[in-house]
């Protein structure tokens, strides 16, 4: 059976195909990182190093391939709008393109709950609730315009099945827990309104564990989205806490206003335009709100269609997350 998977040299591609080869898959794998490349092509997997928005080569790709996994996608709460949609929109586009030249049994796309974040707590969001009219950021923005490639590529007569899911986290994470460790490390944690809110983290295997149920679910999952959590929200400062006590290492933090955060958030990101800078500024309005304002996300529809049952709590995560930490 023929795999390819997307975005393979990151967090979530990379955990996959790697998954994916264990169990016996024929695994081709493609993503920007040469040097990551190399480790999965030194696990048997078959690496082609390639941009998304590479019209020809990710079409290509998909030339006799049984199902096709697109993890890969520009992530980052700040950057040019037009890098995001060439690598998020686009490339998207010429999966959909390859899919279709090429019929695949599935197309099994990862998205983001970042679509669904305004600036106001949200409990218990499911995926047919409104979204807001303006994305918080070009990445929720341009993945957004991606689902909507999708949706009509479903139309087409694609099979296609959607996930959202939120926060990951666990052993090769570079993004969420590190980030805050490194702040800790320059100078202190900003704890909006003294991190008193409820958010959801995601295991990294769980997700992959959703990723394989979406191969051989029921026909009426196509076409559909579902949010994928480990299912059990936590106080941000409750999270952070046990960590740095696995670590044990002081955790210096401040409480800061929310209001007082997002307009210093959106001081540093004027004058990062007015300099015409790329490079992120070290806090941004988006990462203020994920800080400050509460969102988690109901599951239940993955749950009753696609038999998701998160395996890996996030006590035990947290635990593997942090002595993989100690080892880096």
């Amino acid at each position: 059976m023929n795999v390819l998977v997307t975005g393979a040299t990151g967090f979530l591609g990379q955990r996959l195909a790697l998954r994916l080869h264990q169990l016996g898959y024929n695994v081709t794998a493609t993503g920007r990182s040469q040097q990551k490349g190399a480790y999965l092509a030194e696990q048997g997997i078959s690496f082609i190093p390639a941009n998304l928005e590479d019209t020809v080569t990710i079409q290509a790709m998909c030339k006799n391939q049984d199902y096709v996994f697109h993890s890969g996608a520009l992530s980052s709460p700040w950057g040019p709008y037009e890098h995001f949609y060439q690598s998020n929109v686009i490339g998207t586009k010429n999966l959909i393109e390859g899919c279709m030249q090429y019929p695949v049994r599935r197309l099994i796309h990862v998205s983001t709950p970042s679509i669904y974040f305004h600036y106001t707590d949200r409990l218990q969001i499911k995926e047919e609730e409104p979204l807001p009219k303006t994305k918080v950021n070009a990445y929720a923005e341009t993945k957004w315009l991606a689902e909507q490639e999708i949706d009509r590529a479903f139309q087409e007569g694609l099979p296609v099945i959607t996930i959202r899911p939120r926060a990951l986290f666990g052993p090769g994470d570079q993004a969420i827990l590190p980030r805050l460790l490194q702040a800790n490390e320059r100078r202190f944690i900003p704890l909006i309104n003294g991190g008193k809110v409820w958010i959801d983290l995601t295991y990294i295997d769980n997700v992959v564990d959703a990723l394989l149920l979406c191969m051989n679910s029921s026909s009426n999952t196509l076409g559909k989205k579902y949010n994928i959590t480990n299912d059990e929200p936590v106080l941000l400062k409750d999270v952070l806490t046990e960590v740095f006590k696995l670590l044990e290492q002081p955790m210096r933090t401040k409480s800061i206003p929310f209001r007082l955060a997002y307009l210093f958030a959106g001081c540093l990101e004027w004058y990062a335009r007015i300099l015409g800078r790329e490079k992120e500024p070290e806090l941004t309005r988006y990462t203020v709100g994920v800080l400050g304002k509460s969102q988690t996300l109901d599951i239940s529809k993955a749950k009753q269609e696609l038999g998701y049952q998160p395996k890996v709590s996030i006590e035990e995560g947290i635990k593997r997350f942090v002595k993989w930490w100690k080892k880096q």
